[in-house]
């Protein structure tokens, strides 16, 4: 019973120390990315398929994406994914979403970003140090309604669909090009020194921080969503 209690105090002792790190700028992070699923979900005839979401491995969400970084690259995305165990979804793993070579063609001041991987072989490639949208990751932008039923063949082989919201309208949106990789300073600072993605939502050997409550609710898609 000692040796239960000790270990006990111990690890709450390391979740308040992990958690006391999260600087301003992730906990604003996870919050806007749960506004932008809680708006996707508020809407059913403009959200993200039932279907695909149930089917979906993980949830990418790149929240205040602004034009201005299409055009002078560089780094111009920062998010946090999430990845399913069951009904069961993983701490989240911040991300950052890189310029590839080619170039991106979407108007508005500023959007959001939602990724939906489709399968463990497409997860595998986001734990890389990056992965090449539309190279080693097949991506395509996904269907909005309630009904996939009239998926294309590409949307239907992809492992990526991606979705934009520009103005308060969401829409599918091809992201080739465009290279996802871990954001490990953030990653470190939310769950300590050597803690990598894989760490996060494959081996899931670190417990959800209470500023990320907001955004796990998010992923819990409403029921009437699901109709």
């Amino acid at each position: 019973m000692r040796t239960f209690i000790t270990g006990g105090a111990l690890l709450l002792a390391s979740s308040v120390a992990v958690n006391a790190a999260m600087s301003r700028g992730e906990e604003k992070r996870l919050r806007e990315a749960a506004d932008v699923l809680q708006e996707l979900h508020a809407t059913p005839d403009k959200d993200i398929p039932a279907d695909l979401w149930e089917k979906a491995a993980c949830v990418v969400v790149i929240p205040s994406v602004k034009k201005a970084a299409f055009i002078f690259g560089g780094e111009y995305g920062k998010g946090v994914m999430s990845c399913r165990v069951g009904s069961v979804w993983t701490a989240p793993a911040f991300m950052m979403l890189a310029k590839g070579s080619v170039g991106f063609q979407i108007g508005g001041e500023s959007i959001d970003l939602v990724l939906l991987v489709m399968n463990d072989h497409g997860m595998k490639h986001l734990l890389e140090d990056k992965v090449a949208l539309g190279g080693e990751a097949s991506i395509a932008g996904g269907p909005v309604g309630r009904d996939a039923r009239a998926m294309t063949d590409a949307q239907l082989k992809a492992e990526i669909l991606s979705y934009s919201r520009s103005q308060g309208l969401f829409a599918g949106v091809d992201l080739t090009g465009g290279v996802l990789k871990p954001d490990p300073d953030s990653n470190e600072d939310v769950y300590g020194k050597g803690i990598h993605t894989a760490d996060i939502v494959e081996r899931r050997t670190v417990t959800v921080p209470p500023p990320a409550d907001v955004f796990m609710r998010a992923l819990q898609r409403p029921a009437s969503t699901l109709n």
